[in-house]
């Protein structure tokens, strides 16, 4: 290699570049930013949260999806753990609610606490055998002192009120709203609990009409993976929680583990979409795709916290590596994720125009009400710890 070819082309990052302004026929509120995340997953807005210890768990992948967006779970927990956030965002809201959590009437009051407590819920139907016998509700726990009672001895079980197999979420409502009841089981014609419909469920789908929803009216989610030696375990544990999209996450994505990794996850889960990164040149967007992935990440240490370009002096800066990636992903027909770099509002809409169909935010979250840790006020001032 001659000495003059090491050096490559002119790289631009968020500072160097601004938008052009030009005429415009189009009204603010006419504007449609949907967009594609993965081959066959779309967002409302083009805005995931990272998977970071720091930016999303249930919480903030909870806010993300409700405003049309989607949170990619972190990966620095056990795997059951994990698993557990990415059901926590999948039963937080439904239309109607397919396979709801159920109890029989032989367990204890403790463990239906327990349960309300893990996925924030005021109740939870008792069943036999399937067969609907009772409803166990905060009213009915309220003034009760022994624990270790049987919920079959407090639940409510005279006068249930039911709908069957089909019933709409307006006329939910409607039934909802003359018994004075949150919360409706669905049941067939020999009584088994088929379903539930909630007034929660009903009011936030007033309340964020653009959310992001699977088929069943679920909010979307993301969850981080690694290239490590329990990867398959994790993201069987992942798919049994039902996430919606699998993220190989590392510092180098465009090198051979990471590309046999998301092989094999792929020939395994063939269903999952799955993204794969960082990478920050056409070449490493090309082979991740041939490997199998459905959206690729761009981004080589233009983070706030990643030190690669430090401690490697290895990176791109992001609005060229941006652009090199999604003119080679265009052409096969899978969407780039601009991860990193982000300071300001407006570098949003320098990485859409410089060619990412989503962009990827960390740090600008990590101080927010929703992402992990705990408030510390500090001469007058609130810190996120």
């Amino acid at each position: 290699m001659l000495y003059i070819e090491k050096f490559g082309e002119e790289g631009l990052t968020f500072d160097d570049v601004m938008v052009v302004p030009a005429v415009s026929e189009v009204l603010p509120r006419d504007v449609d930013i949907k967009t594609n995340l993965t081959r066959d997953i779309k967002l409302n807005i083009p805005i995931m949260s990272a998977g970071m210890d720091t930016v999303t768990e249930s919480r903030m992948a909870i806010a993300m999806a409700r405003e049309g967006g989607i949170g990619v779970i972190h990966k620095n927990m056990p795997i059951e753990r994990q698993a557990l956030e990415v059901d926590r965002v999948k039963r937080s809201e439904h239309g109607v609610i397919s396979d709801p959590i159920y109890l029989a009437p032989e367990n204890q009051v403790h463990e239906a606490l327990v349960l309300m407590e893990r996925y924030r819920i005021s109740g939870v139907p008792v069943t036999v055998n399937g067969r609907l016998v009772g409803i166990l509700t905060n009213r009915d726990l309220r003034f009760e002192r022994d624990f270790t009672k049987k919920i079959g001895e407090v639940m409510t079980q005279k006068n249930l009120i039911t709908a069957p197999v089909g019933t709409t979420l307006e006329q939910a409502q409607d039934i909802l709203r003359q018994y004075k009841i949150e919360k409706l089981p669905i049941v067939d014609n020999n009584f088994n609990l088929r379903g539930l419909i909630t007034i929660k469920d009903i009011e936030k789908t007033r309340q964020y009409p653009n959310s992001a929803k699977d088929e069943r009216g679920c909010l979307v989610v993301a969850a981080a993976v690694g290239v490590t030696t329990d990867t398959m375990e994790r993201v069987e544990a992942l798919v049994k929680a039902n996430v919606d999209v699998i993220v190989v996450d590392t510092a180098h994505g465009h090198s051979k583990n990471v590309m046999n990794t998301v092989t094999k996850i792929k020939e395994k889960y063939a269903d999952i979409s799955l993204i794969a990164g960082n990478v920050g040149t056409a070449a490493g967007t090309r082979d991740l795709i041939k490997a199998g992935a459905d959206a690729v990440k761009v981004g080589i240490g233009p983070g706030s916290i990643c030190t690669t370009r430090v401690v490697a002096g290895v990176g791109i800066p992001q609005i060229t590596a941006i652009y090199n990636c999604s003119r080679e992903a265009a052409g096969h027909g899978v969407p780039v994720i601009a991860d990193g770099g982000v300071k300001y509002s407006g570098d949003i809409t320098k990485a859409v125009a410089a060619g990412a169909d989503v962009v990827m935010l960390g740090s600008i979250l990590a101080g927010t009400e929703e992402s992990p840790g705990d408030i510390e006020i500090y001469q007058g001032r609130s810190y996120k710890v």
